[in-house]
Order: structure tokens, then C-alpha cells, then sequence
């Protein structure tokens, strides 16, 4: 059975990235703050492309290993 992060991903809920960087993931945490934040900025306009970045992240940070 896979183990999950609850922490990661309570933090990634209020700071996307944290939780990644919580586990030790410094590459993805750091690719998900510029990725993440250069999309975000450039569709600003809409709110489906950040909400899905976001959920992505707090997923990630509850299933991925450290």
C-alpha cells in the first residue's frame, strides 16, 4: 500500500509547492512555483488552468513518494 502525505498536502492547499519542498522535492517544488506561476499569470483571465495547477499540486503532495 502506497503511503500518503497529510501534511504535504494541507500546506500545499494554502501555499502551492510547500508541500513538495515539506518531502524534499526542491526540483519540483521550485517547478511548480514557476510553471504554476507563469501560467497562472498569463490566464489570469480564467480561473479553470490555476484551479487545475492547484488541485494537481495538493494531489501530488498527498500520493507522491518522498
Amino acid at each position: 500500500m502506497q503511503q500518503t502525505y497529510g501534511l504535504p498536502a494541507l500546506v500545499s492547499i494554502f501555499v502551492p509547492g510547500l508541500g513538495q519542498l515539506i518531502k524534499g522535492q526542491f526540483l519540483k517544488a521550485f517547478l511548480i512555483w514557476a510553471v504554476g506561476g507563469t501560467i497562472s499569470f498569463l490566464l489570469v483571465w480564467t480561473i479553470i488552468v490555476p484551479f487545475l495547477i492547484w488541485a494537481w499540486n495538493v494531489y501530488d503532495a498527498y500520493n507522491s513518494p518522498a
